[in-house]
């Protein structure tokens, strides 16, 4: 009979592996808040000691938006637009903070065997095992 993952693992390993798993990596990704400080005047990047904020990242977005419009076929809007995008999108990914709520020794621990041990138990059912009997 075949077990978890086609192999002669353990089919009771593989589900309560994944069980502990699944909870352990909810309470641990439920323990994490996350915060951002991004806003129009929120300084996203540093050039030559002048801030340039989400707001000014704006205008090229507008004048390519512009440039566009006019004419589709111009590579200086397409340019324009679509670099001030990428700039806004990693200003947003850059302002993202991420905090460990406080928790007790304890809490932290039971997260994290039950996390990694899940994973454990996980990987281990999928291992083959009937090579490892007839050596």
């Amino acid at each position: 009979m075949q077990g978890a993952g086609g192999t002669n693992g353990g089919v009771g390993q593989f589900f309560i592996g994944l069980t502990m798993m699944v909870i352990g990596f909810y309470l641990l990704l439920n323990a994490i808040t996350v915060t951002s400080s991004f806003g129009m005047g929120y300084s996203l990047y540093h050039v030559s000691g002048m801030s340039i904020t989400s707001g000014m990242v704006m205008f090229p977005f507008i004048f390519g938006v512009g440039i566009i419009f006019y004419n589709g076929k111009n590579p200086l809007g397409w340019l324009l637009a679509g670099g001030a995008l990428i700039a806004l999108i990693a200003g947003v990914i850059a302002s993202i903070r991420f905090n460990f709520r406080t928790m007790s020794a304890f809490d932290l621990i039971m997260i994290l065997v039950l996390a990694v041990g899940g994973l454990g138990l996980f990987l281990r059912s999928l291992k083959d095992f009937s090579n490892a009997a007839e050596s």
